[in-house]
């Protein structure tokens, strides 16, 4: 047997004696009963304790994982193939309630066929119990994180083994809604291979990595540190606060700004932050390039970073339908946990293609700013590099925005506004400067709020402009954390609903 093998037939035990700390595993499982049943059935659970030493396909409890104290739920796939029926499923259910009556985070294991054949119709619907159980968990603002075991089918995936804050998977593992027997079975063919494995669905933006057992303590340590971060100490107020932007002539801000060296959210994420953990895809079948998702920490501040991804190769993405997809997701996550939310705006435009307008990319813009404009959690925007057109406006609303000194916000690159005035793109420069894009114009004007001032050209001295950048961010995520919701929403809307009024 492959290593590989061995990692994927990890039971239950194994996997949570890998995970929790040495001696720290208590378990939460009360005796099992269950209705009447046939002699068939009964001795086929009698197979199963007797084949696994386990009463059900279900493992429940809590441990500490590197310190943290996490409540676990882990299938055994040896009884009857992980399937979950009623019993199985009243324990799954208590465990994730008490959980949150405790306040605790929660790690399931999913490695399951799908519900119990055998109990019909009242296995199928306990998915319905289990799904409301984890629905309360994050409504109490607690981190549910999945694990995606080899192999997990059938309803399991279709209920609580797809509802993770964060999921990974374990290397080659089988994992779908459609069992592979039951479709040959039913088209007398194979399903096609490479499909339902765990890489094919990291591909397409369904879970957020693939991670080997012995990987997953640390992983899950990592992501509690920063979802469930703490109170953090004062941030003192970085030189850049305070002083107004120097004004520049907006064509060398636009010239700047398109420098093909000049950083991008993975510099800043990367020579500002002190811990990054990526995440992948829309959760929904979609993996755009154009949009950058993590959970990231700068200083003591934890916050979820969706931005546009500068890429330094000659093609860069545009800003699609998915990408705003993915956006939305990482909206949905900072607010289910009450973290703050950073979205970085470095856009060139939107995608201009049949696809994007079959994809509903209008709608996805403004179902984002719909979003951006309500969200309860804190929000900061960042303006590092070009600002064009819907693609920059999907990510801006914020409590707070800072720019970098040479960066730029318009309803079209200048060319563009150009050739809409003048029918040709000659005037661009012209028309830049008339429309007010410069990060000057913009604080004049509200929005901008703080500005991080490049010596001379962020391209120039990128790790320490990033350094600089950072800083900003985490004093402006601080200083948002004490204002009340009610005040900070209302200011949000004051910032907008009173731009360009004359008094």
């Amino acid at each position: 047997m492959s290593l590989q093998t061995a990692r994927r037939r990890l039971n239950a035990r194994a996997l949570l004696q890998m995970v929790v700390d040495p001696g720290s595993y208590r378990s939460w499982d009360a005796p099992v009963s269950y209705t009447e049943h046939s002699a068939a059935y009964a001795a086929d659970l009698a197979a199963a304790r007797e084949k696994t030493g386990e009463d059900e396909s279900v493992l429940t409890g809590e441990g500490l994982v590197q310190g943290r104290r996490v409540a676990l739920v882990v299938c055994e796939f040896g009884f009857l193939g992980g399937s979950i029926g009623v019993a199985a499923a009243d324990r799954l259910t208590d465990a994730v309630e008490r959980a949150t009556r405790e306040g605790l985070p929660l790690l399931a294991g999913p490695a399951s066929g799908g519900t119990r054949m055998q109990e019909g119709t009242l296995a199928f619907l306990s998915m319905v119990k289990i799904t409301a159980a984890v629905r309360r968990h994050k409504e109490a603002g607690l981190p549910y994180l999945v694990y995606l075991r080899h192999p997990t089918t059938g309803g399991v995936m279709a209920s609580w083994g797809s509802l993770g804050h964060i999921t990974v998977a374990e290397p080659g593992a089988l994992l779908g809604f459609l069992g592979p027997r039951v479709y040959q079975a039913l088209y007398g063919e194979p399903f096609p291979e490479g499909v339902q494995t765990a890489e094919n669905l990291q591909a397409r933006g369904l879970v957020d990595a693939v991670l080997p057992p012995e990987e997953l303590a640390g992983t899950v340590h990592r992501a509690l540190s920063m979802l469930l971060p703490g109170d953090p100490a004062p941030v003192p107020a970085p030189e850049s606060l305070g002083r107004d932007p120097v004004a520049v002539p907006a064509w060398e801000s636009i010239t700047r700004s398109r420098n093909r060296h000049r950083p991008g959210v993975r510099q800043l994420l990367h020579f500002g932050a002190d811990d990054v953990l990526p995440l992948n895809g829309t959760g929904q079948g979609e993996k755009a390039p154009g949009l950058l998702l993590a959970l990231a920490r700068f200083g003591e501040m934890t916050c979820v970073v969706l931005g546009h991804d500068r890429q330094r190769g000659a093609e860069q993405p545009a800003m699609g339908p998915a990408s705003l997809r993915e956006a939305r997701r990482g909206m949905r996550l900072a607010e289910e946990l009450d973290l703050p939310l950073l979205t970085v705006i470095d856009t060139a435009g939107a995608a201009l293609s049949k696809e994007a307008e079959e994809g509903g990319l209008a709608g996805e813009i403004a179902r984002s700013l719909n979003d951006l404009v309500g969200l309860e959690c804190p929000t900061v925007s960042v303006l590092l590099g070009q600002g064009a057109g819907g693609g920059a406006l999907a990510l801006l609303p914020a409590d707070r925005t800072v720019a970098a000194q040479h960066a730029w916000l318009s309803s079209l690159p200048p060319e563009g506004a150009s050739a809409i005035v003048y029918r040709d793109t000659l005037h661009g420069a012209e028309m830049a400067q008339a429309q007010g894009v410069t990060v000057s114009a913009l604080a004049a004007h509200g929005i901008v709020d703080h500005t991080v001032a490049e010596l001379p050209d962020a391209a120039e001295e990128s790790p320490a402009f990033c350094r600089r950048m950072a800083r900003a961010v985490e004093y402006e995520l601080a200083s948002l954390r004490p204002v009340p919701l009610a005040e900070r929403l209302a200011r949000r809307t004051e910032r907008f609903r009173t731009l360009g009024s004359v008094l």
